[in-house]
């Protein structure tokens, strides 16, 4: 073998050295990023358990500190009736058995029509509709939410009595109006949650179910922008706590197609 021939061979073997390297490096550097890729969606699946999932891709690209804004929202507000006696008598265990059961089955018939649980209140729940992104058909969404809470309620007031449980009844009121959506809380803890007099006018409307004897309450606000298929009952003015005028509120009876 000449020079020039071993210089050559060296050559070949050094270029296919840094070929190899190169190649476990590049094949490296893609099982690093495909374990991010994979990190990242488990994350972000984990945060949608506790935020909509819409809030936790802007919170990724944007930043916590830049989420706020006003919009007009449709607020549901749902209230267990009777619950101080129920938990009284209930074993711990089984009653958070029963609330989880409870809240899937809300919960469930709230995202199925567009809305998302903002906060659980022990015995209650507080769902938004539009507070995430405009949603022009946001009451109608709603009120279908709330009467498909009706339903899932009763197919699981089914379940519990064939295990020899009592039944449980709900009151929904919901209003429609304007508030600022944004991330909410202290340094340590923060939830995205809407400020503003829709959440209260809905919890007073809630409350008001009891007087009523009905389930399901709205006020004439979201009532004008909904469908006219809805089979609405027209209350009197009520006055509600903390709200300074009366209120019309329309009891919800069902859908006609």
């Amino acid at each position: 073998m000449n020079l020039g021939t071993g210089v050559l061979i060296a050559v070949l073997l050094g270029v296919a050295a840094l070929f190899w390297h190169e190649r476990r490096e590049r094949l490296r550097l893609r099982a690093r990023l495909e374990d991010a890729t994979t990190n990242l969606e488990r994350l972000q699946h984990t945060f949608a358990r506790f935020a909509p999932g819409p809030l936790v891709d802007r919170i990724i690209t944007g930043g916590v500190e830049n989420i706020g804004e006003k919009r007009e929202v449709t607020a549901l507000f749902a209230d267990l009736v009777g619950y101080t006696p129920l938990a009284e008598r209930t074993d711990p265990a089984e009653l958070v058995e029963l609330l989880n059961g409870y809240y899937a089955q809300m919960s469930a018939a709230i995202e199925d029509h567009r809305g998302h649980v903002s906060t659980f209140l022990g015995d209650g729940m507080l769902a938004l509709f539009g507070a995430l992104q405009p949603n022009p058909w946001q009451g109608d969404d709603a009120v279908h939410a709330a009467l498909a809470m009706r339903e899932r309620l009763a197919t699981y007031n089914a379940e519990l009595e064939r295990h020899g449980k009592a039944p449980l009844a709900i009151g929904i009121g919901l209003h429609r109006g304007t508030g600022v959506a944004g991330l909410v809380g202290s340094h340590g803890k923060k939830e995205f949650a809407i400020v503003g007099r829709v959440v209260n006018v809905a919890a007073r409307v809630q409350a008001a179910t009891r007087e009523q004897e009905t389930d399901i309450l709205i006020t004439d606000d979201l009532a004008r922008t909904i469908d006219r298929r809805f089979v609405l009952a027209q209350l009197p003015p009520l006055v509600l706590r903390g709200i300074d005028k009366p209120v019309q509120l329309h009891a919800v009876r069902g859908f006609e197609p």
